[in-house]
């Protein structure tokens, strides 16, 4: 038998070109097409033993899981067939190129009329997580929303360890009533909204609610295992706290953003939020049930839906004939935060830091081209005449940036700018900063009266952009989640009272702050974010408590083209919605 004998460097020669080089060759990944329909339609459903028929998405309350990875071109036909009007919104997703696909209605598109239909198209580029889509037009979001999961690319890990299972726990609330009525009569009567008659885990409300133990969610586990629960709030009007009874999770991810990972018994999620965490079950079968509970976190002075939405833990016996039944077992109840705990909420969101490693840097914006200073919360409009009001002094209940309150246009904004004709739509007047200076957390000036308006920020592409949004006390201080359209930012800095020019820039933390696309502005207090402006088109920024937001607490950014081909934005689709 011949023999062949290689010296050390034909060898390192012979091992890269059979180990080393295929691994060099090995296609990138290019995406696939996933195509999904959504039939938007009315569904009898049953909760709280009250039956009412309302818009889902195929019949289903919540609404179907979209599965992509990152790469991955995703076109999801919305079909109209009901009477309202409806759009959806890719809830974080970037839309790079392609915010006609963003979805807020009178922002980036009429929105999809009774009959009609519209083909939602986006590549999901360079991001991987937990997202969400849900309805963008009135309230109808209150039963219009979805998971959104992004899965990593082929043959690329999660940055901690791999999960035995991973499950999606979506929070939502229930209305015994129809949303839209209830809203509708606010804006009529101007005082708040009617609240809630439940919070839902993934569409249940569980079995502190009368009438609702058999409506209960049930997460079944194996001891000694890791599960990756994909955390989403899409509860209408509250932030709320989480926990499970008798067990810590390890947080590692926001916003489809990992983060540092770091253990609690307790977390915080505010509308528009997703938290990833790992759960890792006990080594042995415990003999016990176990609720996972959630209740809001509230720190305004209007009324709230102040009840408990649980959901069970559940340890499948290692025995296949056991002898005690499942609903005989001991249930252990967690305990969470008081409703206002602001000081749980504020040292839980001063431990989220950027993972910021070389795979997933924190590219904070460290030179700022342009700053802004916004002024959030809630205000008054006059009643009108002839009409008693129901909001304060006989007032109608308004909310501001800046002390303008939007208006919402008849022609959505992004058609108005890429058609060159924004004469009467909206003015690129958006003031910088407040007009009026006051002590904004201190005690309220006497006029509370808010102004009306369509006004837009104009940004030149590839701005980098600093935003301090302060809190204040003119109807009572307040926690605001604001949620921004189109980019992803980092939260730099936050504080209680006003906001400090001259000292709290000095404790920004510039090196691996959280990046989200929902931020909690604290009640009392400010924060401050940057992003980079590198995505043209109209980017609606709103608070993602529904009620504040009806009464006009929102404002957009129009980003203008760059230089470059891949700068700009596309013509519209053929079928974008006529107003």
């Amino acid at each position: 038998m011949a023999k062949f004998l290689l010296s050390s460097p034909q060898f390192m020669l012979f091992l890269f070109l059979f180990v080393a080089l295929p691994l060099l060759t090995w296609p990138a990944y290019a995406g696939v097409t996933k195509h999904y329909t959504f039939e938007i339609k009315l569904q009898n459903v049953t909760r709280l033993c009250h039956t009412k028929s309302m818009v889902t998405v195929n019949g289903r309350f919540p609404g179907p899981r979209i599965m992509a990875r990152e790469g991955d071109r995703l076109l999801i036909k919305v079909v109209n067939h009901v009477q309202n009007n409806i759009s959806i919104h890719w809830h974080g997703i970037r839309q790079l190129q392609s915010g006609w696909a963003d979805g807020p209605a009178y922002i980036t598109q009429c929105p999809i009329q009774t009959g009609q239909s519209y083909l939602y198209s986006f590549t999901i580029v360079g991001q991987r997580g937990t997202l969400f889509w849900h309805a963008h037009i009135s309230w109808l979001r209150s039963t219009v929303y979805g998971p959104l999961i992004i899965l990593p690319k082929p043959n690329v890990s999660y940055p901690f360890v791999k999960p035995h299972k991973e499950v999606p726990i979506i929070f939502g609330e229930w209305f015994n009533a129809d949303p839209e009525a209830i809203i509708s009569q606010a804006l009529q009567t101007g005082g708040g909204p009617n609240v809630s008659d439940a919070y839902t885990l993934n569409g249940l409300p569980g079995p502190l609610y009368n009438c609702s133990s058999q409506d209960t969610f049930r997460l079944k586990v194996k001891h000694g295992r890791t599960y990756l629960l994909r955390l989403i709030n899409a509860a209408l009007n509250d932030e709320l706290f989480f926990s499970i009874a008798n067990h810590s999770v390890t947080v590692v991810e926001t916003d489809a953003i990992y983060v540092k990972p770091f253990e609690t018994d307790t977390l915080l999620i505010a509308p528009g939020q997703t938290t990833n965490v790992l759960l890792r079950t006990k080594p042995n079968f415990p003999a016990t049930n176990f609720l996972m509970t959630a209740r809001p976190y509230a720190t305004g002075q209007g009324t709230f839906d102040n009840s408990t939405v649980a959901g069970i833990l559940e340890y499948q016996s290692p025995s296949l004939h056991s002898t005690v039944p499942v609903k005989n077992l001991p249930l252990f109840k967690p305990n969470l935060p008081p409703l206002n705990d602001t000081s749980f909420a504020t040292n839980f969101t001063n431990r989220l830091k950027s993972l910021a490693s070389a795979q997933y840097p924190a590219n904070v914006p460290l030179k700022v081209d342009k700053h802004f200073f916004f002024t959030v919360g809630l205000g008054t409009n006059p009643c009108d005449q002839n009409k008693a009001c129901q909001g304060p002094n006989g007032t109608k209940f308004g909310a501001s940036v800046n002390n303008v309150s939007f208006v919402q246009p008849t022609t959505a904004l992004l058609q108005a700018h890429f058609s060159g004709q924004s004469n009467g739509v909206y003015s690129p007047s958006f003031p910088f900063s407040p007009a009026h200076w006051f002590n904004f957390t201190g005690n309220p000036p006497n006029n509370t009266m808010v102004g009306n308006g369509t006004k837009v920020v104009v940004l030149p592409f590839n701005t980098s952009v600093e935003l301090v949004m302060q809190d204040t006390s003119i109807l009572g201080v307040e926690s605001h989640p604001l949620h921004l359209h189109g980019f992803n930012f980092f939260v730099v800095g936050q504080g209680f009272g006003n906001y400090d020019p001259k000292n709290d820039p000095k404790k920004f933390n510039l090196v691996d702050p959280i990046e989200r696309n929902t931020v909690g502005v604290p009640s009392g207090g400010w924060v401050a974010i940057r992003f980079l402006a590198d995505n043209p088109g109209v980017w609606f920024m709103h608070c993602h408590l529904e009620a504040h937001t009806s009464w006009g607490l929102k404002m957009a950014w129009l980003v203008l083209d760059g230089n470059l081909p891949n700068q700009k934005l596309p013509p519209p689709p053929a079928d974008l919605p006529k107003c």
